[in-house]
């Protein structure tokens, strides 16, 4: 296999191509889980997998509790299926909380005064409340709990490390955040064992062919948990070396047709970006900066048959969405007009 064989299979995969997924939920548990920064564009990551959708439908299902928006594997924003968010809560938590404290003492923050507010913005949002942090921050300043921005965010956290509060209802374009017991109802609990072995499938099968680094740093584990995970799912998996390193991917993968030409725009920390350790497949190393920077920032991207070749940028005219592209390079118009459909799919989907 070479290295557009291996992009083609990733694009596939990651359902980027032709697939028979309908509803937002079911792509996003396809995928496991979604990196979510930023999430206005966040939600292109799931729109860009859907055919004739808005970003009103990501609302609908955010809105309803279908896919739920939290910390969970890396400590960043993921979107996660309701039918996945416990098992995978409880498998990433152990490794989540150390990290979180260690924000704590590095902000020289009061443990004791976050551990006394916590309890009580438990008890703010009992009765299926949904508040945003700033209606947070009031209702315990009303209970004679003031916390300055920075504590109020790590009493945020905390209280997501201890499985008490996820993230809510939209209200606007603002996040709230309310129980978590009493938002999603637990669907299943599994073993560690079990836990791993489901995760190392999800990942394989959507984002493979991918390494086991790739999947350390995707997921969050230890190398020795990855390992272990992968010697689960073996006999339903195979290993190719390509480039001088080791791929897994499923052993009944499909082979997409290689003879069409396919552009994407992607929003910032898309999964076909972000959830490998090494991108050289996907970029050249002279554009690696132009839009991943060292502190682990990311622009949206052009995809031209797997690979990065500019950037693109959302702005707001006349009260409607314009996608402006960059390339990289001086590129022929023939090229640039391959992202015509792109553009209009992508202005449709924020057009509300």
């Amino acid at each position: 296999m070479n290295t557009s064989e291996l992009l083609n299979i990733r694009l596939y995969n990651q359902l980027l191509l032709t697939h028979e997924i309908k509803e937002p939920c079911d792509i996003v548990s396809w995928m496991g889980a979604m990196q979510a920064q930023a999430l206005d564009l966040a939600k292109w990551a799931i729109g860009a997998r859907l055919e004739n959708r808005n970003v009103k439908d990501i609302d609908e299902a955010l809105n309803a509790g279908k896919i739920i928006r939290t910390h969970i594997l890396r400590p960043t924003w993921h979107f996660v299926s309701a039918e996945d968010i416990h098992w995978m809560f409880d498998l990433s938590n152990p490794r989540l909380k150390p990290i979180y404290r260690s924000y704590a003492k590095t902000f020289g923050a009061d443990e004791s005064l976050i551990y006394r507010a916590v309890p009580v913005l438990e008890r703010v949002l009992m009765g299926g409340k949904h508040l945003t942090k700033q209606e947070i921050g009031d209702a315990l300043h009303e209970q004679d709990i003031i916390l300055d921005d920075g504590h109020l965010q790590l009493t945020l956290s905390y209280a997501e490390m201890e499985g008490i509060l996820i993230n809510g209802r939209l209200k606007g374009n603002k996040q709230t955040f309310t129980l978590f017991e009493e938002w999603v109802a637990r669907r299943k609990t599994l073993s560690k064992e079990e836990a791993l072995e489901c995760l190392a499938r999800r990942f394989f099968t959507s984002h493979g062919p991918a390494t086991i680094h790739d999947f350390v740093w995707w997921s969050g584990l230890t190398m020795t948990e990855c390992r272990q995970a992968i010697e689960m799912i073996r006999t339903d998996f195979i290993c190719e070396t390509i480039n001088g390193r080791d791929f897994w991917m499923r052993n009944d993968t499909k082979t997409p047709p290689a003879d069409e030409n396919y552009a994407l725009l992607l929003p910032p920390f898309d999964e076909f970006v972000v959830s490998y350790k090494n991108r050289s497949e996907i970029i050249e190393d002279t554009h690696y900066g132009k839009v991943m920077t060292k502190n682990g920032l990311f622009s949206p991207t052009i995809i031209l048959n797997g690979e990065i070749i500019g950037s693109w940028k959302k702005v707001t005219q006349k009260g409607s969405p314009r996608i402006e592209l960059s390339f990289f390079e001086k590129t022929p118009k023939r090229k640039q007009d391959l992202f015509k459909s792109e553009i209009k799919r992508l202005e449709h989907f924020y057009s509300i």
